[in-house]
């Protein structure tokens, strides 16, 4: 199928024969923007009622010329698979998007064409660094909304050439059937085991975040301590003349942004490539101090918190935005609701949800804010075949007590035995759902001391217990702020 963008005549895959697999937000997204374009659009969704089709088997791949697969849908569900091995083209809804872009009005230099796209991924932090990148753009003046993952679909956002650039957060289910997006800048924070029933092994899963980085346009940014990054970068087919650009929490060597003492330094775009003094001036971005109010309940301001400024960072300076806004825009950051948000603090105990740490290796960060010996851990749900025993290993200092959640409490019961054996654990009955929380929070309660801090920071996915992680952090909220004996 050709590029829409190139294709002759007004209406771009008008008269196209396009499958939509998945009703959720992004598929309806989607399935809107074909229509506005004249394609002749089928659905399926079995658990939609409004969908054409309810059955994979009743898809015509032989009378469809596009498959535009929603980010739930596996790789080898048989339509797709099947529409792979006919040769039919598979889209994602941001591929999609990338195909459907608008020009930008004419600005005083002529055209400006589509805006960019500054996209994010990783297993962790990628919602909080594309609202810092959002952040920082407002602070320079940008219209830049945060899309994809979060926000607006993509395909939505781009209709609108009002826009000046995208603040895109891309999951590695969207990127899988991502092929030819081609970003201003791009970033993968980090890699870790998550969605491996999904992908099928760490391999396949970094591989799918790799494909952010295909095209890069100005810089492929990565984060220093994840030591499979780099070599993603190095491999990534980028546009002749982009950069790669690492962040790290120590001293920032040339190409790099980091931290000198407590200030955000940028040695990348500080100066032009060619400059002569570009290797020995830098340009100060912010301190810690612009980042104090996303600091833990005892003050302290985690390690992945700057780490993610420095990214948001990284790839507002890659769009060219000075250094005073993006200062400006992290002391304007909010950190959104589940995100290490300190919730009720009763009897000099804090209660924090940070229930968006759906895996170890978010939960191994929200660990490391706190000091040592200072946590009643609340944690366990759907481990998905996730392993613990590295997450308690290195965060079982941290912990005075654990009480564990989850249909299947035993993956984490485990580790805690082989690893914190001396830590007391908690394990909270599965019956009565409906009270779980309530009841892990009156254990956390009994455990705690004035100074320490009851997290919850799950490590696993919510659905066994909780209709979605909100859901586990507005029970886990409501039972912190409950009157004592209630």
């Amino acid at each position: 199928m050709p590029d829409p963008r190139s294709e002759p005549g007004a209406r771009p895959l008008a008269g196209a024969r396009v499958l939509v697999a998945g009703l959720g937000v992004s598929g309806r997204a989607a399935a809107a923007a074909l229509l506005s374009r004249d394609a002749l659009v089928t659905t399926l969704d079995s658990a939609a009622p409004d969908a054409d089709l309810h059955d994979e088997a009743e898809a015509d791949l032989g009378a469809t010329d596009l498959v535009v697969a929603s980010p739930g849908w596996r790789p080898t569900a048989p339509v797709l698979a099947g529409a792979v091995r006919r040769g039919v083209p598979v889209w994602s809804e941001v591929e999609l998007a990338w195909r459907l872009r608008v020009d930008r009005p004419e600005g005083p230099d002529g055209p400006r064409g589509p805006a960019p796209w500054l996209a994010v991924t990783g297993t962790n932090g990628k919602t909080t660094t594309v609202g810092m990148l959002a952040a920082i753009g407002a602070a320079a003046g940008l219209d830049m909304p945060e899309v994809g993952n979060v926000g607006t679909p993509v395909v939505e956002a781009v209709a609108d050439p009002r826009h000046d650039a995208f603040a895109v957060e891309l999951s590695s289910f969207q990127l899988h059937f991502t092929h030819s997006m081609a970003a201003q800048a791009a970033a993968v924070l980090n890699v870790a085991p998550d969605h491996l029933d999904w992908h099928g092994s760490i391999e396949e899963y970094a591989r799918a975040k790799a494909r952010i980085y295909r095209g890069v346009e100005v810089a492929a940014v990565y984060d220093t301590r994840d030591p499979r990054l780099e070599p993603l970068v190095r491999a990534a087919d980028v546009a002749e003349g982009a950069l790669a650009v690492g962040v790290t929490l120590g001293a920032p060597g040339p190409g790099q942004l980091g931290l000198v003492d407590d200030v955000l330094v940028d040695r990348a775009f500080h100066l032009p490539f060619d400059h002569p003094a570009r290797l020995q001036q830098a340009a100060e971005l912010g301190t810690l101090a612009d980042l104090a109010h996303l600091a833990g309940p005892d003050g302290r301001l985690a390690p992945h918190v700057v780490g993610n400024a420095l990214a948001a960072a990284a790839l507002a300076r890659a769009h060219g935005v000075p250094a005073a806004a993006v200062r400006d825009g992290l002391r304007a950051y909010r950190a959104g609701a589940h995100r290490v948000e300190l919730v009720a603090t009763t009897d000099g105990v804090a209660y924090v949800d940070d229930s968006k740490a759906t895996n170890a290796h978010a939960a191994a960060a929200s660990l490391a804010a706190f000091a040592p010996g200072t946590v009643v851990w609340i944690a366990g749900g759907l481990a998905k075949g996730a392993e613990f025993d590295q997450l308690v290993r290195d965060r079982a200092d941290r912990l005075r007590a654990a009480v564990l959640i989850g249909v299947d409490p035993e993956p984490l019961a485990g580790a805690l035995a082989r690893h914190a054996p001396s830590i007391p654990v908690e394990v909270v009955d599965a019956t009565e759902t409906g009270t779980v929380m309530s009841r892990a929070v009156t254990a956390a309660r009994r455990l705690a001391r004035p100074g320490d801090t009851v997290l919850l920071a799950p490590a696993c996915a919510s659905m066994d217990q909780f209709t979605s992680y909100a859901h586990r952090g507005e029970a886990f909220t409501a039972a912190a702020r409950a009157p004592l004996g209630s």
